[in-house]
């Protein structure tokens, strides 16, 4: 049983470094680990990680880094046997269309 008040999280800081990436890959380390929540150098040691494991490669554009995240890539974990990288990320970042903006469900209240 979890107590309340824990500090666990559904997504690991790889996943959700993984996620800013694919939606800003130009970002910064400082911009990375502003958003995860966690130091710069712990968001440095991540981003080494997911390129080191051929998640993300970088490439050096100027002073910044532009990342490519390798959707096609397999999870790790043997239980999500057969889902790559872009199937999660299509669920935890999806992409939105330009062309079509966000709609929201607004119900009508009539008077009664």
């Amino acid at each position: 049983m979890i107590k309340s008040g824990s500090d666990w999280k559904f997504l690991t800081n790889q996943a959700l470094v993984l996620s800013w990436i694919a939606r800003h890959p130009r970002s910064t380390a400082r911009e990375i680990a502003q958003v995860v929540g966690v130091t710069e150098r712990t968001a440095l040691k991540i981003v080494g990680e997911l390129d080191d494991t051929g998640y993300i490669s970088r490439k050096r554009v100027g002073r910044r880094n532009t990342y490519n995240v390798h959707s096609a890539k397999p999870l790790r974990n043997h239980i999500q046997d057969g889902v790559t990288v872009g199937d999660l990320l299509a669920v935890i970042a999806p992409r939105r269309q330009a062309a079509e903006p966000r709609q929201y469900y607004r119900p009508v209240v009539t008077g009664g």
